[in-house]
């Protein structure tokens, strides 16, 4: 099927499969930015048996991207009618491009019947499908701990506790396990053996960061000392940013796991391959939501406190701005942190109220009313020299009045003597 490309779409990811030239043609005419899926993903797509050698055959396919699912790229799903399987939830389409034509696909074409209707093909291409998410995730925690400039063993060291001890080890384990997936192309017995006890040591130090992080959080909450809460306020800074690397620590190794296992339940158990998918990805959406709440928790207790020492800048000049400012780095810690993991990211960091603009603030109300005093003054004082100026000019007019006649009636006296 010449310049056809298969789409696969589900809630995470778009794959899209065929010809490596129209493939990049697609790509660039819907402007995405995509990673390559690689030539053993790409064979695993058909790796469901006879029915889908024959599907392979009627589609030519040598190149294979995935686009992270976005706004933008979930906007294809509609814009090409791909449809859904009610039991993979996978979204599937085949679209035939236009020779010569950079913006040419909008033919639909008839799919392969066995690529897109074989219940294996398409819990396998699920599978994959969820697999390259996952490792997205975990390659953009590993650029979250970079930037941070944080080397999560160190942090964990620091802490001496023997919860994190253990999974530093099992986070060795998996990461030569898959390192040994790699090079391979796919899992192995002797491989899954060695992690398939690392979820428990891994969930058991995750609750403990929660746990921590929760700490802090009544820690803020229970201080109105802006004094305190300043102290509290710095001590948070440093403990939250580490628990969180322990957290996001946490989560890369539990999705590597999850890594390794569909490889081991889709060697084994292939016909519940999907449902085991489906149940690994419930449990990752609840361990979002429990990190989620946790920490738009600290920092809702971070904003209070934040909302109270900006009222009282002026009593505190130096210490409310403190809090503030700790609270920023805090939350701008939690909301990258949220973008890592694909948390929906909570408020902006707030404003430091300066101890001068809130003088000023003040000064500016005791001008604006000390202005009024002065205009009301001015009134009353010209009111009342107006006043005395009406009294002084009557009283001279009487006076002048009377020193008229005065004088007219001596002027009289003499004349007649």
């Amino acid at each position: 099927m010449d310049n056809a490309i298969q789409l696969i779409s589900d809630d995470d990811g778009l794959a899209v499969i065929g010809r490596a030239a129209d493939v990049e043609r697609f790509l660039a005419a819907e402007g995405l930015t995509s990673k390559d899926l690689g030539p053993q993903r790409l064979t695993s797509f058909g790796s469901a048996g006879a029915a889908v050698a024959q599907a392979a055959s009627e589609m030519a396919a040598d190149s294979g991207r995935w686009v992270k699912l976005t706004p933008k790229s979930a906007q294809l799903v509609k814009k090409y009618g791909l449809r859904e399987s009610s039991k993979t939830g996978l979204s599937t389409g085949v679209v035939k491009g236009r020779k010569g034509q950079v913006k040419g696909f909008v033919e639909f074409a008839k799919a392969p019947r066995s690529l897109l209707t074989n219940p294996a093909v398409l819990a396998n291409a699920a599978r994959i499908m969820t697999q390259v998410a996952m490792q997205q995730t975990m390659d953009e925690i590993t650029d979250y701990l970079a930037v941070i400039d944080a080397k999560v063993d160190d942090v964990l060291r620091a802490q001496k506790d023997a919860v994190l001890a253990r999974m530093i080890g099992v986070g060795f384990v998996i990461e030569e396990a898959m390192t040994v997936r790699e090079m391979r192309g796919g899992g192995d017995e002797v491989s899954w053996s060695k992690v398939q006890t690392a979820p428990a040591a891994i969930a058991e130090t995750q609750a403990y960061a929660l746990r921590q992080l929760d700490a802090i959080a009544e820690k803020m909450e229970k201080h109105t000392k802006i004094g305190d809460m300043a102290e509290a306020a710095r001590d948070a800074e440093t403990a939250v940013g580490e628990w969180l690397v322990v957290l996001a620590r946490c989560f890369q190794l539990q999705d590597a796991v999850a890594v390794l296992e569909l490889d081991r339940v889709g060697d084994t158990s292939p016909d519940g391959l999907n449902g085991h998918r489906l149940g690994l990805k419930a449990a990752r959406r609840d361990r979002l939501e429990h990190i989620s709440r946790s920490t738009e928790r600290l920092v809702a207790r971070m904003n209070d406190a934040a909302g109270t020492a900006n009222a009282k800048v002026l009593l505190h000049p130096s210490k409310s701005p403190a809090v503030v400012r700790s609270r920023n780095q805090v939350a701008t810690g939690v909301h990258d942190f949220h973008v890592r993991l694909g948390i929906e990211s909570g408020p902006r960091p707030s404003e430091v109220r300066r101890w001068a603009e809130a003088a000023a603030e003040a000064r500016d109300k005791a001008i604006e009313t000390g202005a009024k005093g002065l205009d009301t003054a001015r009134s009353l004082g010209n009111e009342t020299l107006d006043r005395a100026g009406s009294v002084t000019g009557r009283l001279s007019s009487g006076i002048a009045e009377r020193t008229r006649r005065r004088r007219g009636a001596a002027e009289g006296h003499v004349d007649e003597g």
